[in-house]
């Protein structure tokens, strides 16, 4: 299961899908594990973390549009105080 990274998200997509209406969550520095019960797309307005998967390290930081896809099984390294706009769902 692979992460999709969009860096960075371009304005008309955060226009296109009025992503600044969102929900936001905020964690601070942590290191934790996450399973996805649903896709989540995520807007990372703030911080710094790495979500480490079987398979691979992804970075993430301020700017980048997050996909994760249901079923995915991660750890979350929160590097920098991290916040995001996200949904769940398709």
């Amino acid at each position: 299961m692979k992460i999709i990274i969009d860096s960075p998200c371009s304005a008309s997509i955060i226009i296109k899908y009025g992503i600044k209406n969102w929900p936001i969550w905020e964690c601070e520095p942590s290191i934790f594990n996450w399973k996805y019960e649903k896709n989540e797309t995520c807007l990372i307005i703030q911080g710094e973390a790495k979500i480490k998967t079987i398979d691979d390290i992804y970075k993430i930081k301020s700017g980048d549009l997050v996909k994760l896809p249901s079923g995915l099984e991660c750890t979350w390294e929160i590097c920098k105080t991290i916040k995001k706009h996200y949904r769940l769902g398709d």
